[in-house]
């Protein structure tokens, strides 16, 4: 067994007999550890930004991308935000033990399912190091043990807010092993995690297309994840333009390196107002590379290559195409979308339904701006990552997502004939 192996195998080992004290943990207990953790995030924010500020040093010697690094980047601000989640959470009302639905059969049992934690998850992330805080916090409130895998060239920054959590957790009493960081940056530590079958139960991947890509093709434990954000936004015929332009302008520009920054511009022949459209997306600095009828409308565009209409961007850039009405909207969707957030502009409630019945995401959203696709904006708390596929959860992930069912039967002493 290799020396990571081991590793991984001693840590899963110590989360799952954690993980048999969590699932009994009382919701005051799980809320104490949490709301002392955001203290500790507070007490400690001059050793964490000092950790930052080494990764982001080492980060942009290693020629890291805008993008990575404002992913990677903390400061009062944003570990002022990171605290609160962690807050957010803690006063969420606790999953565990809430009765799906329930039912008497007619020979007098008593059946219901109800939310129980998952188990052992592990979370494989890169560059964002307020995963740490919030996969641990979202864990830990719904009962789960977790095993946090980072990237490198976060590890100084994760390790520092680690430590703060883990003090939280020591607080209120519950056990420590509850919440692992891996410590190591070999990469041969997450391969143990992917194979680790029986010590965990379910991987969440949080990172780039090549390493969500690695975690799906590798993994002998299901996995919970989302490969590209490629979103649309579809401006139909009747939307407002002030509002078409406030939405586009939003979705692509006030975070670029997020998931759910609009990638694609869609934009119905007979709506009326294209070319402010577009120069408000340029004149914010953003480039657009468009088909002929788009590159007709404003001198700065370029040229859209057959590659533009797959690729997540994650920076300044946009793909932008002329429709002609929502069937052609929709079929361009369904071949290039990545099924994470697509997005309808318009005043036509009644397209807007159709569109939302079509539209096959995890997220269809309507008169909105992409970048809503956040746990926090759901109403969530913190969010452990968006998942785009068709089992167990879907969208925003957070607390409800890190559980599953059991059927509990009552019975009065039946026996089956």
């Amino acid at each position: 067994m290799t020396d990571q192996r081991q590793l991984i195998t001693e840590m899963g080992g110590k989360a799952r007999t954690a993980f048999s004290r969590m699932a009994g943990a009382s919701d005051a207990q799980k809320a104490s550890a949490l709301l002392a953790a955001a203290r500790h995030l507070r007490d400690e924010q001059d050793a964490i930004l000092a950790a930052n500020r080494q990764d982001m040093e080492n980060a942009q010697k290693r020629g890291l991308s805008d993008a990575l690094l404002d992913r990677l980047m903390i400061d009062a601000n944003r570990l002022e935000a990171i605290a609160a989640a962690v807050e957010q959470v803690a006063r969420l009302p606790d999953p565990v033990g809430q009765i799906i639905d329930r039912t008497d059969r007619p020979n007098g049992l008593a059946m219901a399912r109800v939310r129980v934690p998952l188990g052992v998850i592990g979370i494989i992330y890169e560059s964002r190091p307020n995963v740490t805080a919030d996969a641990a916090a979202l864990a830990l409130r719904s009962g789960n043990s977790v095993i946090l895998r980072g990237g490198s060239e976060a590890i100084a920054t994760n390790q520092a807010i680690y430590k703060a959590m883990i003090g939280g957790v020591e607080q209120a009493g519950l056990p420590t092993d509850a919440m692992q960081l891996v410590q190591t940056t070999d990469r041969e530590a997450v391969g143990a995690m992917l194979k680790a079958s029986g010590l965990i139960d379910i991987i969440i991947p949080r990172g780039g297309k090549s390493l969500v890509k690695r975690v799906q093709d590798e993994a002998r434990v299901p996995v919970l994840a989302h490969l590209d954000g490629i979103c649309h936004t579809y401006i139909g015929k009747d939307a407002d333009p002030d509002k078409a332009i406030a939405i586009a302008v939003n979705a692509k520009m006030r975070r670029t390196g997020v998931c759910g920054a609009m990638e694609t511009l869609l934009i119905d022949q007979d709506y009326p107002a294209p070319g402010p459209l577009l120069r408000a997306l340029i004149d914010a600095g953003c480039e657009v590379r468009g088909d002929d009828m788009i590159m007709e409308l404003d001198p700065r565009t370029v040229s859209a290559e057959p590659e533009d209409w797959d690729t997540e961007y994650l920076a300044p850039i946009v793909a932008a195409r002329m429709v002609q009405g929502l069937d052609e909207a929709l079929a361009h969707i369904a071949e290039h979308s990545s099924n994470h957030t697509d997005v309808i502009v318009t005043e036509d409630t009644t397209m807007a339904d159709e569109f939302i019945r079509r539209a096959d995401s995890a997220i269809v959203m309507h008169n909105a701006s992409s970048q809503f696709a956040d746990g926090g904006e759901f109403g969530l708390g913190a969010e452990i990552g968006i998942s785009t596929g068709r089992l167990h959860a879907r969208g925003p992930v957070a607390l409800e997502g890190l559980t599953t069912y059991k059927w509990i039967v009552r019975g009065t002493g039946q026996v089956r004939p």
